[in-house]
């Protein structure tokens, strides 16, 4: 027996071990990918979006999205959540709304920042900026101006619901450090992620109820006819957004 064919029989029972070691990782891993997919599916986000679970956690706004949807499905009463809802404007495109809540007290409409860093901003600039390591800074537009165009929209749409419903959250990752943000408005609300729940819970409690049930329902139709919208819908705002750049 040769040198080779020794230390291949010495080291064949670790050759078959490490073989099979990869192989039940390999299922492990595909059983695990299985389970969380079902799991995904059975998920509200994922009727509410219309996306799977890649697209959900391989893009960053999409997983901020699906956080902010997940906590506020632990709001107790009879909450409605909407996603990706895309509002008409007058001139003939539309408007990206992130999450939008029906509740008694008023709709709630929420802009998803899945930012790490610090963030700056003021209510009054058109831009606000993200400070990351080494220096990096980027420029973003202002959150707040953002939402307040969708609730626009959305006034225009629902005419005979009153401006003073409707509130406005900005919801930033928990990664992030709001390091110098100005609000002057009294229906915007700057929060963090991991704070929204008590937050939301606490403006809720604190507010009078002015939506019926039949108006929620009747709002919730009327919206969810502009959510899970085809390929051509997003194709052609995405196209409208960058236009505009």
């Amino acid at each position: 027996m040769d040198t080779n064919e020794m230390l291949f029989t010495i080291f064949k029972p670790v050759l078959y071990l490490i073989i099979f070691m990869i192989v039940i990782t390999i299922i492990g891993a595909g059983l695990r990918i299985l389970y969380i997919n079902t799991k995904y599916k059975n998920l509200k986000y994922k009727a509410a979006s219309g996306n799977g679970l890649l697209k959900t956690i391989s893009n960053t706004d999409n997983y901020g999205e699906y956080l902010t949807f997940t906590s506020l499905e632990k709001l107790q009463g009879d909450n409605k959540i909407l996603s990706n809802v895309y509002i008409p404007k007058e001139d003939g495109t539309t408007t990206e709304i992130d999450l939008i809540m029906l509740n008694k007290s008023g709709i709630y409409v929420f802009e998803s920042k899945n930012y790490s860093g610090w963030i700056f901003g003021d209510e009054k600039n058109k831009n606000w900026t993200q400070s990351l390591n080494r220096g990096t800074k980027n420029r973003f537009y202002n959150p707040i101006w953002q939402n307040k165009a969708h609730i626009n929209a959305l006034m225009k749409l629902l005419r005979d619901i009153d401006s003073n419903y409707f509130y406005s959250y900005i919801v930033f990752s928990e990664r992030c450090e709001l390091k110098k943000v100005s609000v002057t408005s009294s229906n915007v609300h700057i929060v963090k992620r991991n704070a929204l729940l008590s937050k939301l819970k606490k403006d809720i409690n604190g507010r009078k109820n002015v939506l019926s049930d039949s108006q929620i329902t009747r709002i919730y139709e009327v919206l969810k006819s502009h959510s899970l919208a085809d390929k051509a819908v997003k194709e052609k705002h995405i196209e409208n957004i960058k236009s505009k750049l």
